[in-house]
């Protein structure tokens, strides 16, 4: 059968406790269903500075969740649903994580299957039943942020087919009534209609299978927003100091009874008192573990997953494809997303860090890869790169495993001697489940009461009034572009009408309200004062998690910061509104946010492509011929008139006028900084071939620049006008 993700193993004997479900809820139904939960702040979310006081306030919290992720924010939402008084701290942004960093996909866990049928394993057959079942449960509670997604398994070998489909059609008799929709088989030339981009040589047919699709970050950004509309005291960019300890009359043993927090925007420290303290920090559960107990051994060995974003039109819009079978044994996804393409995800063992970076040779893996399924006809280009990422996976080990690939993938609830509650592995979907078993361990250790797990069918932030029509209301009540009206209501949902009422008035016929932050995509300047209301403190914050445009194209991300940084500066006070000049405050905000697009985005690697080589190589019988060198060279001079050796925004400026053409002075500015290596405020002779080398071979994609100037040229003559819109803009 198909060979999805890492297979798991024996539990781990470093844990103490080990909470197994043997039903999913057959016996009891404890939903949300069954009574209508409190919500103190339904209408307005507390500030984070009221967030911050409640913590520092309250005399003890019943449970303490370190942990901001999809895990901890789960972990945060079951116990204030128990009528627990709950807080939570995340030391960076809410899913700034590995929670921000995933495949997007809501699955169940085919290779688990494999291994239960094999293996007659009922321990595995159940937690991709259990699985199934959180698939179906988040898919209900988040309605405007995920979606079943077809996915296209090709198949090029005859023996293949009927073992592939036996073993989806498996996947989907165990999800049962949860199945999302049926399997099906296609004929070669189907397949072919509905992914026309696919490799038709040897193809026999293909199997398409549904699993669920979601918008990761903002998914992890409901969940803690649900849970402070309960109730939660919730607070990102606050890190946990070290562990409160006390001794326990009874026993005379040290326990756990909270943490020293400190805000790591201000610097100032206080005490979070709290009957228990749940350790829901994903790759770095080991830093924890030692701040309790200085003697706990490593139990999680991190694995690097590294993605990139190509343009839409590498994939339908609605049918993603899977590669089993890698050149290496790896699997690769190739999912449509936000009107992109993703395609990922590598397996490596990592170093753990904060701020993981993508490698050049995981980059070109996967280029590979998808190369091996894609027609001969569609060149795929490494200058096609939008961007990428990586994430790492905080997967528990086996101290016997030799490689990542064998580490176990499924989650373990420890209770450590002094009471610390630590919940690791585990993967997206079943964040629900595992915040369950994780807080019924919590209350039976520290007898908290609370009854018992309240969250399956619990809707998340935005999911109440959230319906497929919902756009067009946007359109009609706001004015609003259709796209942007979609956006909205796919990101927000019911929440999508306080983000239009904050926009403001564009001053155009059509659209009334809705300035974009730049313009191939949906994202606009109310969103970013939204986002501020969403505990965003930085434009990181803004460009990686409430909105998404960090993930999807780097270079548009970067176009937009100023404008994003002058929002949130005014809103959070970055700049004194006295004065034309940014704060220092600014400058740090936008200079941190570049460093973020450069390192972890991948745009790093688009400078890399310009500067990979020290000569001009175009291939060796154009260099021999200087046919190439010789036009790009004149073609330059067309605009170096005075013939300095570089050329500056006012030589181009001055064509641009020749043929009748205008372009905004900033923006003309930004197309020039993208090819300025040395960032001196002009391009030089060899920037501009070291730029038309790199076209040529395909590292850099539809350079503005390059076609700006090649545009120019052919329209000196006043044959047409000059097109500068990106048209990819790769990294």
């Amino acid at each position: 059968m198909l060979s999805l993700i890492s297979e798991p193993r024996a539990k781990s004997r470093l844990f103490s406790v080990c909470h197994k479900r043997q039903c999913l809820h057959q016996n009891r139904c404890n939903c949300a269903c069954t009574g209508e939960l409190k919500q103190p702040f339904k209408d307005e979310l507390p500030t984070r500075q009221a967030q911050l006081s409640t913590l520092q306030d309250t005399e003890e919290f019943d449970v303490l969740v370190v942990g901001g992720g999809a895990t901890g924010s789960g972990c945060a939402l079951d116990a204030v649903t128990r009528n627990l008084k709950t807080a939570l701290v995340e030391r960076n942004d809410f899913s700034s994580g590995t929670s921000s960093r995933s495949t997007k996909l809501i699955h169940g866990g085919v290779r688990y299957l494999q291994k239960a049928i094999m293996k007659l394993d009922y321990e595995q057959y159940m937690m991709v039943k259990e699985a199934l079942h959180e698939r179906s449960n988040l898919l209900d509670i988040a309605p405007h942020l995920s979606a079943p997604l077809p996915i296209m398994l090709p198949v090029y070998k005859w023996w293949q087919l009927p073992y592939y489909w036996a073993g989806i059609k498996m996947y989907d008799l165990v999800a049962g009534g949860q199945c999302l929709k049926s399997s099906y088989v296609l004929s070669k030339n189907k397949a072919l209609e509905l992914f026309p981009m696919l490799k038709k040589d040897k193809l026999v047919g293909a199997i398409v299978y549904y699993d669920g699709q979601h918008n990761d970050a903002r998914m992890n950004l409901a969940i803690a927003l649900t849970a402070a509309r309960h109730g939660a005291a919730i607070a990102n960019y606050t890190e946990v100091v070290h562990l409160l300890k006390k001794t326990d009359a009874g026993t005379g043993k040290e326990k756990v009874c909270g943490a020293r927090c400190r805000d790591v925007i201000t610097g100032n420290e206080f005490d979070v008192r709290a009957k228990c303290v749940i350790n829901a920090t994903g790759p770095f559960t080991d830093s924890l573990r030692k701040m309790d107990d200085g003697k706990n051994t490593n139990i999680c060995q991190p694995s690097a997953g590294v993605h990139i974003v190509i343009p839409g039109y590498y994939s339908p819009d609605n049918m993603g494809l899977l590669d089993p079978a890698t050149s290496d044994g790896r699997v690769i996804f190739f999912l449509p997303w936000e009107k992109m393409t993703i395609a990922g995800t590598t397996d490596t063992p990592t170093d753990i860090t904060a701020h993981p970076i993508p490698r050049e040779e995981d980059i070109n893996f996967i280029l590979n890869e998808v190369r091996n399924y894609l027609s001969p006809d569609v060149e795929v280009r490494r200058g096609d790169v939008l961007a990428a990422w990586s994430g790492i996976r905080p997967l528990v080990t086996d101290p016997n495993s030799k490689d990542t690939q064998s580490i176990c993938r499924n989650h373990i609830v420890n209770v450590s001697d002094s009471g610390l509650v630590t919940i690791a592995g585990g993967k997206w979907t079943t964040y629900r489940s595992m915040a369950e078993e994780t807080l019924d361990a919590a209350v039976a250790a520290h007898r908290l009461g609370g009854g018992p797990s309240k969250t399956v069918g619990l809707v998340l932030e935005g999911g109440q009034d959230w319906s497929p029509t919902l756009y067009i209301r946007l359109v009609q009540d706001y004015g609003l572009e259709n796209e942007v009206a979609q956006h909205l209501a796919a990101t927000y949902g019911g929440k999508a009408f306080d983000v239009a009422k904050m926009a403001r008035v564009t001053g155009k016929r059509w659209p009334i309200v809705g300035n974009r932050l730049v313009s191939e995509f949906p994202y606009i300047e109310s969103e970013v004062r939204y986002a501020v209301k969403e505990y965003a403190c930085t434009a990181i914050d803004v460009i990686a998690r409430r909105t998404r445009l960090g993930f999807l194209n780097v270079q548009a991300a970067d176009e937009a910061l100023p404008r994003i940084v002058d929002i949130m500066g005014k809103m959070l006070d970055w700049s004194d509104k006295k004065r034309t000049v940014p704060s220092p405050h600014s400058s740090e905000e936008l200079e941190a946010a570049k460093k973020f697009l450069y390192l972890e985005m991948g745009y790093r690697s688009r400078s890399e492509q310009l500067t990979g080589t020290t000569e001009i190589t175009l291939d060796t019988q154009e260099v021999a011929n200087s046919v190439l060198i010789d036009r790009y060279t004149n073609r330059f001079h067309k605009f170096d008139k005075d013939s300095k050796g570089f050329i500056t925004t006012v030589d181009v400026q001055r064509v641009l006028q020749n043929i009748s053409v205008q372009i905004d002075e900033n923006a003309l500015h930004e197309i020039l900084n993208e090819v300025d290596l040395n960032k001196n405020g002009q391009v030089e002779l060899n920037e501009f071939l070291q730029l038309m080398s790199a076209v040529k071979k395909g590292q850099v994609s539809d350079s503005r620049l390059a076609i700006l100037m090649k545009t120019a040229e052919e329209s000196l003559d006043l044959r047409g006008p000059v097109t500068v819109d990106r048209s990819g803009g790769g990294v």
